[in-house]
């Protein structure tokens, strides 16, 4: 079965098929946090280590960055929270950006093998992402839509990412280095989005061999509970075969859907990641013996 090796200078983080659910911390982002961005773009990194600490410690396995700042310099910016986050933590990174420039601003400080993020099925994207990919030896997140947009029919997602897989064959990148974004909508604008992610995963799985991984947050965005919501689909998508979310641990539903998915697919050997989290501290000697001497006696 596929895995897709990525890693920092000391740290390396398998996606695959038959391994524990990969969760991408999202929060090294300013889009929509503005006083975020405003620190980044004044070169104030305190939030972004604290985000990236707090990310790890909720269970975290590799950590999303992202320096979309309008009028900043995204290359310098992008270089300069990577090198503050590996200096930091030891988990993998994905390296996110829509500026070329950026994304090879990123590589060439990073330390190990990154995920890059992303290429599209677009012609001028895939002639200016793959060779870096290629270049760079690092792993790259393959999103399902072209010059067309994106299509509501998960067959023609399906289409793109195959073609994006072709493509990047002809760099000499492996299909293991692939880690496909099959594009998740709002459930909330389009009713089928789940049905056509589940659809989308389970043929990328068994036809193309890829991993994959999405947006999580985006399924639930403008309906109520989103965290709920989140935590639902990811755990069915896991089902279907995803097998990584760029999404936020901090959210205790999300993290108890994954977990308890990795439980189902029985990757989460003898329970022993569910039980360190939930399982109720022992009790003092004398408090819970009294109550099942109680029961005892009630029984008698």
């Amino acid at each position: 079965m596929t895995d897709t090796v990525i890693s920092s200078a000391t740290k390396e983080v398998r996606i695959g098929f038959e391994q524990p659910f990969v969760i991408i911390g999202e929060r090294i982002n300013p889009t929509g946090r503005k006083i975020l961005a405003e620190e980044m773009k004044n070169g104030d990194y305190s939030r972004v280590e604290r985000d990236a600490l707090a990310q790890v410690e909720a269970g975290a396995r590799m950590l999303d960055v992202n320096a979309g700042i309008p009028l900043a310099d995204e290359p310098a910016i992008l270089a300069e929270s990577i090198k503050l986050v590996q200096s930091i933590t030891d988990v993998p990174l994905s390296i996110d950006s829509s500026i070329v420039a950026a994304l090879e601003a990123g590589l060439a400080v990073y330390q190990g093998k990154p995920l890059l993020n992303s290429v599209t099925g677009e012609e001028e994207r895939l002639e200016s992402v793959l060779p870096l990919v290629a270049r760079y030896q690092c792993a790259v997140v393959a999103i399902s839509n072209d010059e067309a947009g994106i299509s509501e029919n998960p067959d023609e997602r399906f289409d793109v990412a195959r073609k994006i897989i072709e493509r990047a064959a002809d760099h000499g990148i492996h299909h293991s280095d692939i880690v496909v974004d099959p594009l998740v909508m709002p459930v909330g604008a389009v009713n089928s989005a789940g049905r056509q992610v589940l659809h989308l995963v389970k043929r990328l799985r068994e036809e193309l061999k890829v991993n994959t991984t999405c947006g999580a947050s985006n399924f639930s965005f403008g309906i109520p509970n989103r965290k709920g919501m989140d935590g639902h689909f990811l755990s069915m998508a896991i089902g279907a075969g995803m097998t990584s979310a760029i999404t936020n641990p901090l959210h205790e539903e999300v993290m108890q859907g994954v977990m308890s998915a990795d439980v189902v697919m029985g990757h989460d050997g003898n329970c022993a990641r569910w039980l360190k989290k939930y399982r109720q501290p022992v009790e003092e000697a004398g408090g819970g013996g009294g109550r099942r001497a109680g029961r005892r006696r009630r029984r008698g």
